[in-house]
């Protein structure tokens, strides 16, 4: 394809929008439960300063490995426990991601399809919603692909230091999620050795160089699960003693899942990452299936002369993310450089009058039905918001889909399809991260009670219990003070002097049996990641909440 200079300009503002859109989150409170818990977790790392054992409410925690945790925690040492720095250990490792997404790209394709293929990863719809609700895929997203680029390399252009960094990446995933990661790694590049017949590079000894290489980077993993679990038998963990922690992190953790025989059990629906791949990939995801199509379609005719690392590394994934009995929406994050990789190039390689035609009427209707729903959500959700920010997002959408792409792109039909999608993408995602999640956050009682408790200064000393609330890691992350968890079957005694105790309003009584109390202030409780249109209209909402109460508690007499 040609360029210019000017085109080029334009490309990297649009590229400077997509890095933009998924910092608009950086200061949105954390969400319950997941990345509450995991900002808890680390936070309760730094200040302990023990970084070999993972504990929840000083209870020791088996269920994912340490390296999110640590570099989240790193992240604390160094900006302080907040949550932007939380949120920014996820971004940096997600735009690690895009870079990778970027040389990987541009090794196999040329700097058009590597630059086109970071603005659709960037403006995946799951990828900017990831970086606002910070879990463990921004790093193992950043992580793999990383991974899979160094392998492609130490065996393309052969090269131990290559083969090294592979390795370390590929080890860092393995302590991010667990050993599964090597079979997206592995599959990538294995997938194409073998469809290609290179029998020579993929039975070479530099494999199992990486085999030895990769253990030896999880070895830290290892060592901690040993001290923290395996050597004290005596532990309770999951209901049960004797709990092997590397036994768990081998195999229970990710195998035990998928086959059902772990501690932690699950159900799952074969299709459902096809469903979440539709609106999760977002406003690329007809196209990737178009995308998909072709690639098989042409691959099969020329193999030798394709490229199948990222259909082998994305699609293998897939299918095996989708025989598992545990699924859930962000784990499909981890491939989404390899269907950008796929689209990017798909795109550039349309060269049919028809077929333009067909794209074109394809991302108009995502566009429209992506500004319908943003309407309806804004109408039935109705938040406090800034009218200004309203009219000038707005403003902008319509202004910027009409106007700009005919004058910045020219005769490229595909920069102005592609300027127009990421303008929504943009829009939507501001709205999202400025008006609705922060009206939205007000209804998780958690993270507000603990920033209100944070400025009652003059009750600093008193100690804080909470009860009917077991996931409430929100209030445990924003609190500056220690609070203690409690039953609300009263078995706990509680402290006679004067405390202060956070409930649902309708046991709060029950657990105090009698005992005076001044009501400091109410709360909204809704589970804002389990959304349902009851809560989302304005007119049912206040029936889908439940009020809590944090209380003073006076002393006994």
């Amino acid at each position: 394809m040609p360029q210019t200079p000017a085109l080029n300009k334009w490309l990297y503002l649009f590229l400077g929008l997509a890095v933009a859109v998924n910092f608009s989150g950086l200061f949105v409170p954390l969400m319950n439960p997941d990345a509450t818990l995991y900002a808890t977790i680390a936070k309760t790392m730094v200040l302990r300063n023990d970084y070999v054992n993972i504990y929840v409410r000083g209870i020791d925690w088996l269920d994912k490995p340490h390296f999110p945790f640590w570099i989240a925690a790193f992240f604390f040492k160094m900006f302080g426990i907040n949550t932007w720095a939380y949120k920014l250990s996820g971004i940096v490792f997600m735009l690690m991601g895009a870079v990778y997404t970027w040389l990987f790209a541009k090794s196999l394709y040329n700097k058009q399809v590597a630059i086109w293929a970071v603005l659709i990863l960037l403006t995946a719809q799951h990828i900017v919603l990831s970086d606002n609700d910070v879990r463990a895929e921004p790093y193992l997203t950043g992580l793999i692909i990383a991974s899979v680029y160094h392998f492609y390399r130490s065996y393309t252009k052969p090269s131990f230091w290559h083969l090294l960094i592979a390795c370390l990446f590929a080890g860092c995933a393995v302590m991010t999620k667990g050993i599964f990661v090597l079979i997206t790694i592995g599959g990538a590049i294995a997938g194409h050795l073998i469809i290609t017949k290179q029998w020579k590079q993929l039975f070479n000894l530099r494999w199992l160089l990486a085999a030895v290489l990769i253990f030896i980077f999880i070895l830290p993993e290892v060592y901690c699960l040993y001290v923290q679990f395996d050597a004290h038998p005596e532990k309770l963990v999951f209901g049960q003693h004797n709990v092997s922690g590397i036994k768990f992190f081998f195999w229970d953790s990710q195998f035990g899942r998928f086959f059902n025989t772990g501690p932690i059990k699950g159900s799952g629906d074969p299709f459902f990452f096809v469903h979440t791949t539709l609106w999760a990939f977002l406003p690329w995801s007809l196209l990737l299936f178009a995308a998909i199509y072709q690639f098989i379609k042409k691959g099969v005719k020329n193999v030798q002369s394709t490229e199948w690392f990222n259909i082998c590394g994305a699609m293998l994934t897939f299918v095996m993310f989708s025989a598992s009995k545990f699924q859930l929406p962000h784990y499909i994050n981890i491939v989404f450089p390899f269907f950008a990789i796929i689209t990017a190039q798909y795109i550039f390689n349309v060269k049919s009058v028809k077929s333009v035609k067909a794209i074109n009427i394809t991302q108009w209707i995502v566009i429209a039905l992506l500004v319908m729903v943003l309407i309806v959500l804004h109408l039935y959700y109705q938040p406090e918001v800034s009218i200004a920010l309203l009219f000038t997002l707005v403003l902008t959408l319509l202004l910027t889909l009409f106007i700009l792409p005919v004058r910045i792109a020219g005769n490229y039909w595909y920069e102005r399809m592609g300027y127009r999608s990421i303008i929504t993408c943009v829009v939507v995602n501001l709205y999202l991260n400025w008006a609705f999640y922060p009206d939205l956050l007000k209804y998780q009682a958690g993270s507000e009670a603990g920033m209100y408790v944070n400025k009652m200064k003059d009750l600093k000393r008193i100690p804080l219990l909470q009860c009917g609330d077991d996931v409430n890691f929100a209030m445990e992350f924003y609190l500056d003070r220690p609070m203690l968890t409690i039953p609300a079957d009263g078995s706990v005694k509680l402290p006679d002097n004067v405390f202060m105790l956070y409930a649902p309003a309708d046991v709060v009584n029950a657990v105090l049996n009698g005992r005076k109390l001044q009501i400091l202030k109410e709360f909204e409780r809704y589970a804002i990641t389990r959304l349902k249109p009851s809560f989302l209209n304005k007119t049912t909402r206040s029936g889908q909440t439940t009020r809590m109460e944090l209380v003073l508690v006076e002393a006994v007499r």
